[in-house]
């Protein structure tokens, strides 16, 4: 029928505006044969494209997310044996004698020597769970200059986390005049060693 309507010698008048829709929708289907795939494929790429950016983003975000973990997880390591050397000089404080004069004057810096650290730092706790090593505390005393009543202590702990890459090291200066205490915290922004 739809031949029909599209041969010039078979139009009636009443049915001419059909006859032309017809004839012009069989010509458009038969230009746009050709187009649809390309635009399906298109699609389709773009889709694929942009689902491999969210994986990407998506991976990302987790590495970054594990290795906020493990920064968190060694400090605090760190701190807690930190806190947890405070509490012992504070506590031997009362017993300990005077800093001899032997002691520099300046800030100590052994904590910064790789064999100094290792062959003088305590383990407060045997073991942090998570963590690769258990968190170590280093405890120097100084004499301070301008305080010759008071006695200083510098104590320097370092934290791990999951791996060895992943360590956070934090400070504490504890001085102790008579029965006051004062602390002093910092981190250390970059590993000595």
């Amino acid at each position: 029928m739809t031949e029909r309507l599209c041969n010039p010698t078979h139009r009636r008048a009443s049915s001419k505006h059909l006859t032309r829709l017809t004839c012009t929708g069989r010509r458009s289907r038969a230009l746009n044969s050709g187009t649809v795939l390309p635009i399906v494929l298109l699609i389709s790429a773009m889709m694929l494209t942009t689902s491999a950016a969210w994986f990407e983003r998506s991976l990302a975000a987790a590495r970054g997310a594990s290795n906020v973990r493990d920064y968190l997880q060694a400090f605090h390591a760190a701190d807690s044996a930190l806190a947890l050397c405070a509490r012992s000089v504070a506590a031997a404080a009362a017993f300990e004698p005077q800093p001899v004069a032997s002691l520099s004057p300046g800030e100590p810096t052994q904590w910064t020597h790789k064999a100094a650290f290792e062959a003088g730092a305590v383990t407060p706790v045997a073991q942090w769970p998570g963590s690769l090593r258990a968190p170590q505390c280093l405890i120097e005393a100084w004499r301070l200059g301008r305080r010759a009543d008071a006695r200083a202590h510098l104590l320097t702990s370092r934290g791990f986390g999951r791996t060895g890459e992943s360590q956070v090291w934090l400070q504490m200066e504890l001085v102790i005049t008579g029965e006051q205490i004062e602390r002093h915290w910092r981190r250390v922004a970059a590993h000595p060693f």
